[in-house]
């Protein structure tokens, strides 16, 4: 049994069977239309916000010409302005130069003030050197004057501890008695009383001793005796075979307390000692004798 082909015939005589059209090719066909139709979308709203944005930048550009109109217009006032102010400024260029020299005189002045008062500073913290080192010496002076009035009160102090009160020859109980010429410079520190010292030659011509007149007589050195005449109140007063560091008293008028002689030393032919009055010796009775010394 022959089959028989069907279907398109060749050209030499052969028949073919035509196959039907595959179904996924429609499908396709439809994707490639609906590719299309949303590139085609895309591209128009891409086309849309590129209007947007150019219409949006043409409207910037717009502000922004208007603003360097403005800006031009602004710059052609100021140099409009500028002109006139040269032009003014044209017209006191002598005012300005004198300005000028005016400004560097000032300017060269105040340097020389300066200069003048830096050289004024400079004494004066020289000059304040210089007395804070008188300062110091002063202090070092002061410290040492100090240590001085210290030892000096010291030595007071231990002079009128040696000191010593006794009786008089009238009696009355007598002040500090000094028996060297250290205790007497001591009693007169001391400023109680007046003192008078004296160193008195044997002779029979008074010598002057303060506001009062003293002979001495005759001296006994190896026994520490003497004999001395007072002269006072316009008489004399004989003090005779008197001991060495004994009070000779004796009353002035208008005096209350009395004057005092004492003698701490005796040699062959003197008699060193000192006179003792009070503070409110009243009226002398003697004149005061040339170089005498009182304190």
């Amino acid at each position: 049994m022959s089959i028989t082909p069907s279907g398109p015939q060749a050209s030499d005589g052969t028949h073919y069977e035509v196959s039907p059209t595959p179904k996924w090719i429609p499908l396709l066909i439809v994707l490639a239309f609906l590719g299309i139709g949303g590139v085609l979308y895309l591209g128009n709203s891409a086309r849309t916000d590129l209007q947007n944005a150019l219409a949006a930048s043409n409207a910037k550009s717009d502000v922004l010409t208007k603003e360097l109109d403005q800006t031009n217009s602004r710059v052609a006032e100021l140099r409009g302005q500028l002109d006139v102010t040269s032009q003014k400024l044209g017209l006191t260029q002598d005012e300005l130069a004198r300005a000028r020299g005016l400004a560097q005189s000032i300017q060269k002045q105040q340097q020389e003030s300066d200069a003048k008062i830096g050289a004024q500073l400079g004494q004066v913290q020289q000059v304040q050197q210089d007395t804070n080192a008188k300062i110091g010496a002063v202090s070092t002076d002061l410290t040492g004057a100090k240590t001085d009035i210290a030892s000096t009160r010291k030595d007071l102090e231990d002079t009128k501890n040696r000191l010593t009160s006794t009786v008089g020859d009238l009696g009355v109980q007598s002040g500090l008695i000094a028996r060297n010429k250290e205790e007497v410079d001591a009693l007169k520190r001391m400023n109680d009383r007046n003192i008078y010292d004296f160193n008195l030659t044997k002779s029979k011509t008074p010598q002057h001793v303060g506001p009062i007149q003293l002979t001495l007589r005759s001296t006994d050195a190896k026994k520490f005796r003497f004999t001395m005449t007072v002269i006072a109140d316009d008489k004399a007063i004989e003090k005779k075979d008197r001991n060495v560091d004994e009070p000779m008293q004796f009353y002035i008028r208008g005096v209350h307390a009395p004057y005092e002689i004492v003698v701490f030393d005796v040699t062959k032919d003197h008699a060193t000692g000192y006179l003792s009055t009070p503070k409110d010796g009243g009226t002398p009775a003697a004149g005061p004798a040339p170089g005498a010394k009182a304190q």
